[in-house]
């Protein structure tokens, strides 16, 4: 099967939604919202991007101020630029990189049988069942 990739050049200019099913590589300007809910997001070292992103992955060598949200990966490279909060269970953020805003990383499914299990641990739960236990026995 043969991977689409779709080129925005550097002198063209977007305002509104833009959805895609296909790779898209960004190095002009975008303003809006961006889905690419399957596919892989570049921002080239040109592209200038001010939208709330949703892509399965995302890779950052240019600007954006916005929301990133990626149901795989956000990368931001060298000289890459994101002012805005980031959703993804994997980040990376390359030396040289600027990042301002907030990471959420967690995974679905992943991290919530660990934090139920502390909880069961405190000795305020342990008790309560250790006296039913009694109370039969």
């Amino acid at each position: 099967m043969e991977k689409d990739i779709v080129n925005i050049g550097k002198s063209v200019v977007i305002k509104g939604e833009l959805n895609g099913s296909e790779d898209l590589t960004i190095e002009g300007h975008v303003e809006g919202t961006i889905q690419l809910k399957e596919h892989v997001l570049t921002i080239g070292p040109n592209g200038r991007i001010k939208a709330q992103v949703y892509a399965k992955s995302v890779i950052v060598l240019g600007e954006v101020t916005g929301n990133v949200t990626a149901s795989e990966k956000v990368d931001i490279r060298d000289n890459g630029s994101v002012d805005g909060d980031i959703v993804s269970p994997r980040v990376a953020i390359a030396e040289g990189a600027h990042f301002r805003g907030s990471v959420d990383m967690q995974r679905k499914g992943g991290a919530a049988p660990q934090a139920q299990a502390k909880p069961a641990a405190t000795p305020a739960a342990a008790a309560p069942q250790a006296q039913p236990a009694g109370a039969r026995a």
